[in-house]
Order: structure tokens, then sequence, then C-alpha cells
């Protein structure tokens, strides 16, 4: 889906046809009243029938006031809606575009996309309607004027053009200005996020003031550009109250001698009066322009997270295998920079294989490969003899699991973290025991009801609860260095654990440690992107290279 403008309206085509009906019968009201006290006027000075008069008018007041308060209901509910749209839409596009979709945007600005950007965009649709319904009331007072007497139409269309001038200035300038203050919020976002990442570094290191300083820098820029808001706003709004009241004047000034000549009743001359302040009232549409503006400029920031592309995936199942996973002539290219270079390899299903290399060799990017994180620049991954991308996505992601060096704990509870199935199920308590987190899971105060923020964990019980969230994959496990935290006898447990594996899945195991490729059945050396070699530790451990790899 493209998002525009007009979509983000569209999706809120349930109200705004009443946000639209209410406008325009307040219009509707705007514009019969000064008829109808201008008939109460003349009614008085006859000496009769003006009661009649009254209470249309009471009755016209009425209805604009019951049709202001649904209006702002609608209104209300129109935004609320669209908003919530779109935040869902942001999240979802932000979610499955995955850690290379949105590599180009920071992840504080995301947050300022789909948090602040998604409320002024959803202002598109009522906005947009309530600035059509505001060209009414002018236009039919321009047509009432000139029924009345077609030169007091003349004295004010005179003067509405030039409040339609100074309106358009002022449009023109708000949307440049908003898109600009608008990033910069999102700039100010991503900076706070980034030091919230590295706070304990930041602490340690003494640097938090400079850190205070470096998020901050920006305030000078974003007052600048709110400034300069205030200051289109405040200019166009003298220039509006400047032209208004030269309008009431030019108006009341040739129905004046309108009246002397007896061309035009009193009441009529009270009428015109109100239709010339209903003219000169555009100028109070810089109100409106303002969110049109505001909401434009978050259209167009929501559109460039609506471009990222997500993860495409396929509708074919995978059939019965052993987990063989193949590589032909993968390569993965970043700008101008190789990450991998032509890989082409074949691992045997049910293999314990561990991958290894200096940094920067491309190991986790293999590993990406794999669990199909990301997708090869050329080339293609099989798994079982079948493309990934074309591998249903439920089914996809039930055969491969993945753990991480820093994994990431999502749910409200440790045994959120592990499964979202329900606490204390076997699948979860089975994961919880292969990885060996039960141990300290149990010794917290709630076990597995533990909220995650209240439950004290180190970097490895961390690791641990990651690899029980990837444990219950039936085909592949992908473990990008996710055990490098554990002390020595809990990784070897783990190990035991890998190797030993009943459900005889395929085991890729990212590591620098020697001791874990040793108990691998084969080793994967990387080097510059490229394979330097494919076999068992042991025949490699004769090369000097290989050795150097762990130090």
């Amino acid at each position: 889906m493209t998002m525009t403008f007009g979509a983000v309206m569209r999706h809120g085509r349930g109200w705004l046809p009443l946000i639209g009906i209410t406008a325009l019968i307040q219009s509707g009201v705007t514009l019969a009243l000064p008829a109808v006290l201008g008939r109460s006027v003349d009614a008085i000075v006859a000496g009769s029938g003006y009661g009649r008069w009254l209470w249309i008018a009471c009755t016209l007041v009425a209805t604009g006031i019951v049709c202001s308060l649904v209006d702002v209901f609608a209104g209300t509910a129109c935004v609320a809606g669209t908003t919530a749209w779109l935040r869902h839409g942001l999240v979802r596009h932000v979610v499955r575009g995955g850690p290379e979709g949105t590599r180009n945007h920071e992840t504080g600005d995301l947050v300022s996309r789909v948090s602040g950007n998604a409320v002024d965009a959803a202002q598109a649709g009522p906005a947009a309607v309530t600035a059509l319904a505001a060209v009414v009331p002018p236009v039919g007072s321009l047509v009432l004027l000139a029924i009345i007497d077609p030169w007091l139409a003349a004295a004010f269309f005179g003067g509405v053009v030039l409040v339609i001038g100074v309106l358009w200035v002022f449009a023109r300038r708000t949307a440049e200005i908003s898109l600009a203050y608008q990033e910069t919020q999102g700039r100010i976002a991503s900076l706070l996020t980034e030091s919230l990442t590295g706070i304990r570094t930041i602490l340690a290191a003494g640097t938090s003031r400079r850190e205070e300083s470096r998020i901050l820098t920006l305030l000078p820029e974003l007052h600048k550009h709110g400034l300069l808001t205030w200051r289109i706003l405040a200019r166009s709004g003298a220039q509006a109250a400047i032209v208004g009241p030269l309008v009431l004047v030019a108006v009341l000034a040739v129905g004046g001698l309108q009246l002397v000549d007896g061309r035009i009743t009193a009441g009529e001359l009270f009428a015109a009066s109100q239709y010339a302040v209903l003219g000169a009232g555009l100028g109070s549409l810089t109100g409106v322009i303002g969110e049109i503006a505001r909401a434009r400029a978050g259209v167009q920031r929501a559109a460039e997270v609506y471009s990222v592309e997500s993860i495409a995936h396929g509708t074919l199942p995978l059939p019965a295998g052993p987990g063989r996973l193949t590589f032909d002539e993968a390569t993965v290219v970043v700008g101008e920079t190789v990450l991998l270079d032509n890989l082409t390899l074949d691992i045997p299903g049910g293999a314990t294989v561990a991958v290894v290399g200096p940094s920067g060799a491309g190991k986790s990017v293999f590993a990406a490969l794999a669990a199909r994180l990301r997708d090869p620049t050329t080339g293609q991954v099989l798994l079982d003899g079948i493309p990934l991308p074309a591998v249903h996505r439920r089914a996809l992601r039930t055969a491969i699991g993945c753990a991480f060096e820093r994994p990431l704990l999502v749910g409200s509870t440790i045994g959120d973290a592990i499964s979202h199935h329900a606490v204390n199920t076997v699948r979860t308590l089975a994961a919880a025991r292969a990885t060996h987190a039960h141990d300290f899971i149990s010794r917290l105060p709630h076990g597995y009801r533990t909220p995650l923020p209240r439950a004290p964990m180190s970097g490895g019980e961390r690791q641990r609860l990651g690899l029980a969230r990837a444990w219950p994959a039936n085909r592949l496990l992908v473990l990008d260095d996710a055990t490098s935290s554990l002390d020595t006898a809990t990784e070897m447990q783990i190990s035991k654990t890998l190797t030993e594996d009943r459900h005889h899945r395929t085991r890729l195991i990212v590591t620098h440690r020697p001791a874990t490729a040793a108990h691998a059945d084969l080793v994967i050396w990387l080097e510059h992107g490229r394979l330097r070699a494919f076999g068992p530790h042991d025949d490699l451990w004769q090369d000097p290279a290989y050795r150097e790899v762990f130090g």
C-alpha cells in the first residue's frame, strides 16, 4: 500500500460524511442567520411580524450548537480511529521490514513517527473537510450580497481576494516548516534512544554531561523551526486582521450610500455587514491550514516507513527432511561492501556445525541468511531443497529457531519470554530445562510468572532465556554467538545438549571458542566473507591460521 494524504483521508470515510454534513449545516446556519436577523430588524422597524423571525433565529442558533457538538465528537472519533490504523500499519512495516528494511532509520526516529507523527497525519481527513466547508460561507456571502446589491458584492470581493492571498502564502510556508520541525523531533528522539541503550557505558565513563549536550544540541534548531512557525502564523493573522476590518468598512460604506439612496433597507444593511464579517473570517482558517500542513508532513514521514519493503514469504510447506541447508552462490552486498562472497555450501541435515572466523569475516551475515533474517543479494539459500523465500512464514518460523548474543526478551513475564503459550506448559518447561534456564528461574520470587522488569538476570541468564525461546524449532537452530556470556561449565552442558540433540535438528553455532568448535561435527571457517575451509575441527586445527582465529 502506498501511503498518501488521500489514503489517510479515505480511511476516515465512516466519519467524514458526518463531519461534512454537520459542517455544511453549520455553514447554512451561518449564511441564513444574518438574513433572518435582517428580516427581524425590518419587522421591528415596521412594528409587526418580528416574533416569527426571532423564533427562526433561535432555531438556527440551536441547530448550529447541536451540529457543533456532533462535529467535535465525530472529528475526535475519526482522528482516534485513523491514528490507531496508522500506528498499526507503521508498526507492521517496521517489524516485517526486519533489520535490513529499517537500516536507514534510527530507532528513536521510528518511535517518533509511530507515536507523534501518526497523530498529526490522522488530522488529514477532518482538517481537509473543515477547510472545504469553511469556503462555503464566504462564497455564499458573495452570492447573497450580490442578490442584495451588486455593488456590495464588488466591495466584498476585493477584500476577500486579499485574504485568500494571505492564506496561500501561509499554507506554503507552514508546510515546509512543519516537516522540518517533525524531522528535528525525530533526530532528538534518535539521540535519546541511542543514549538510553548505552546508559551504563555513559555513566561508567563519566560522560553524562557531554551526552546531555549531545542530545540537546538540536534544541536550538527545534526552537528556530517553532519560532518561525509562530512568526508566520502571527504575520498571517495580523494581515488577515487588517484586511478583515477593511472589508467590513468597504461594505458598510457602500451599503450606507445605498441605504441613503433607498436601494436597500436597514435590515439588508445589517445582513450585509454580517456577510462582510463572514468573508473576512477566512483569516481564521490559518489554524485549519496549519493542521493540514502538519498532517501532510506526518503523512510524508509515515510514507517513508510504508515504503520499506516487508520480507516476502511464499506459500509452500516444508517437505519432510533432516534439515539439510544449502547455500547456492549466495552473495551479500551492502552499498559497495561485499559481506559474503559467492558462498556455495551444502550442510548435511542433523549435523552440529560451528561457524568460526575473525571479526568481520561474515559470520553473523551467514547466520542471518540461514535463519532468513535477510536474503542474499544474489544466489539463494535452501532448506531441504526448498528456497527459503518460497516457504510459508509460519512453517519457516516453526522450522527455524534463532538465538543471539544479546537477546531481546519479549513479554510480560519470564514464561512469556520463553514461549507465548501458557506458562508452565510442557513446551515451556522442556525448553527451559534443555537450556539449563529452569534452575535460576525456579529461584525467582514467582518462578515463570515473575515479571521481566523485576527479574534480576546476568548476561548469561538472559542468553539462556534466548536459547530457550529458540529451542522448540523443529528443523534448524541458528545460534549467533548465543553462548558467549555463559560460564564454561554451563556452556559445556548446553554444548552437550546440542550435540546430543534427540530431535536430530541441524545446529549452526557461531562461536569464538575452540572447545565449542571441537564438539561440533563440522566447522565452517569464514574469512573476509569467503569460505576458507569446511571440515572437522581436528583436521582444520593442523592449520596455524585456523588456530589464530581463536587467539
